[in-house]
């Protein structure tokens, strides 16, 4: 996740919609607050009605009766809290209905730019969620009604007003320690947390690889380091917030009390109204002026955590800004041109490609060659839009391709990436690209690599479940799978990173004859490889070289001038027209 940054501007749009949103029900919630409040003032004025109507009359009656308003008024203020409470989880549904969405979006799109496989944002949509109808927050509604509760002990007697008043502002001050004493370790000990989270989530990625070279001690002794710093931060504001918990509530218990001393010797001095019954309604109006704040305090941590959890979410929903529809499209014949090009890692400004320009009519097929770190992967990102460029444009049909629509674009584009990326699922789902599942067009696509009568022999057949990353396959099954997945529905513009990194001479065969179909077919296919098998397709070559177009033309051109070293081969503005096949 991001470093959070200070907000200066206000929220991020779509949290300011959701706070515009939820702002009437904090306002129904408030008002239910308040009844709720003036309700749980009915024992008090029980006791005092005994005390002064029925021990004086002697009446059951009245006893009775009183008692009969005491259960009914009791019984409307619990269907009040209830009431509130369905109103704050209501509150909840809102937040996850505006915003669930546009998060998952925006974490998608962050880890396009950095790949750290961090759902963060998530558990911090969660927090907020879980925030809404959570004590503290409750605790924070009832606050304004401890000044309702003061001014009736001002009411009641001025002395006693202004000892509560005291003692609320010693509460106050409380509460302003426990900020500052609590924050600064709480919002590291979140930050440590979420790095434990992402270290063990890698650590489980890589356990094949950490296990057999015996890399677990070292993996665990760098976790259970991160972990040591999160538990000795979270104890650190543990012990803060226990300690000024425990002082919030010796002072609540000091106002009772002394509101009780105090109101005995005004009663003393004939100085305090209604009488002996009176010194327990001070008492638990005192109590409950300063309930609130000590609820507050003791619930502090998840307080900070709501508002971490919102500066997160403001701040990657800052970076990562909601993507607009744009006009739709008709779908594409094929023609791609790359005009320029300089490209790098999203979010740097490190080119990897320099310059790159070239024509491929649809309907052909682009080889694309070239040593290690000579900018082919990157290529193949920028040719489908997953990275943008620095400069230049990659144009299908003259759109640019980044800017398509991705939902739209998506059906008529093919990607196979040099690693494969498959998820936990059956496969007839992974081919299917997690969409309706046409099993004639999945069946269509799995032939077409060679692999309906293997997918045939497993038990479940399409229905088979492949794991997390496709764990139950191997690596060839694996690369045929993503095959099949990028050719499914005869895409018009298939783009292929290494497709025969794993492939056996069968799987050469079967991705030879999937290459030569598509282009019967009419898709424009770009394929990077090492392997000289799928040349016998190509109808044009690109060779990068330290992120630069060294050769581009027709294959049997550039193979014939890649064949004398002493001659170097240049990309020229004429080589940009590929002779028809």
């Amino acid at each position: 996740m991001p470093a959070i940054a200070k907000n200066t501007t206000g929220p991020a749009a779509e949290l300011l919609a959701f706070r515009q949103s939820i702002t009437p029900l904090l306002k129904r919630a408030v008002g239910f607050t308040a009844l709720i409040s003036l309700l749980s003032l009915a024992p008090a004025l029980y006791m005092f009605e005994v005390y002064d109507r029925v021990i004086n009359s002697l009446n059951v009656t009245t006893l009775l009766m009183l008692t009969l308003l005491l259960l009914g008024l009791l019984a409307l203020m619990e269907l009040l809290e209830w009431v509130r409470g369905q109103i704050l989880h209501e509150g909840g549904l809102i937040l996850e209905n505006q915003l669930g969405d546009r998060v998952f979006d925006a974490v998608f799109a962050a880890n396009l730019i950095q790949p750290t496989g961090s759902t963060q944002a998530l558990n911090d949509l969660r927090t907020l969620r879980e925030f809404l109808p959570s004590p503290a927050l409750t605790a924070i509604l009832d606050a304004p009604t401890a000044t309702f509760f003061l001014i009736l002990l001002f009411l009641i007697h001025p002395a006693l007003g202004a000892f509560a008043l005291v003692l609320a502002a010693a509460q106050v001050y409380v509460a302003y320690l426990t900020e500052r004493t609590t924050n600064p370790p709480l919002t590291e000990a979140n930050r440590m947390a979420i790095a434990a989270q992402t270290n063990a989530s890698n650590s489980l990625r890589n356990a094949q690889a950490i296990e057999a070279m015996g890399m677990l001690p070292h993996v665990t002794q760098r976790w259970m380091g991160l972990q040591r710093r999160f538990l000795g931060k979270q104890a650190e504001a543990s012990d803060h917030a226990g300690g000024k918990g425990a002082l919030a509530k010796a002072l609540q218990q000091t106002l009772s009390s002394g509101l009780l001393g105090l109101s005995a010797w005004l009663l003393l001095q004939n100085e305090l109204p209604g009488g002996g019954a009176m010194l327990i309604v001070a008492s638990i109006l005192g109590g409950k002026t300063l309930a609130p704040l000590v609820q507050v305090i003791s619930g502090w941590k998840q307080v900070v955590g709501a508002r971490l959890a919102w500066a997160r979410l403001d701040e990657l929903l800052r970076q990562a800004p909601a993507r607009r529809a744009g006009m739709p499209l008709p779908p594409p014949l094929g023609n791609l041109s790359v005009e320029g090009v300089i490209a790098g890692a999203p979010g740097t400004q490190a080119a990897i490609l320099r310059g790159v320009s070239f024509q491929l009519p649809a309907g052909k097929c682009l080889i694309v060659v070239g040593p290690s770190a000579a900018g082919k992967t990157t290529l193949a990102r920028v040719l489908t839009g997953v990275w943008p460029t620095i400069a230049g444009k990659v144009r299908l049909d003259g759109v640019d391709v980044h800017a398509w629509n991705k939902a739209e674009l998506g059906p008529h584009l093919g990607y196979l990436p040099q690693d494969i990326e498959l998820f936990e699922g059956t496969l007839a789902e992974n081919i299917a690209r997690f969409g309706e599942v046409d099993m004639a067009k999945v069946e269509a696509a799995a032939r077409l690599v060679g692999l309906h009568e293997t997918i045939l022999a497993l038990p479940a057949g399409y229905d088979s479940r492949i794991g997390e990353e496709g764990a139950f396959l191997s690596g060839g099954q694996r690369q045929r799978v993503g095959l099949a997945r990028a050719i499914y529905g005869n895409p018009r513009f298939v783009v292929l990173d290494e497709p025969n990194s794993n492939l056996d001479e069968a799987g050469d065969a079967a991705l030879l004859a999937t290459l030569q179909h598509l282009k019967a077919q009419g898709t424009t296919l770009v394929v990077v490889s090492h392997r000289t098998s799928v040349l016998p397709v190509a109808d044009a070559m690109l060779v990068l070289r330290d992120g630069q177009a060294v050769a581009f033309g027709p294959r049997d051109e550039v193979l014939a001038a890649l064949t004398q070293p002493r001659t170097p081969v240049q990309a020229t503005p004429g080589a940009a027209a590929v002779a028809q096949a």
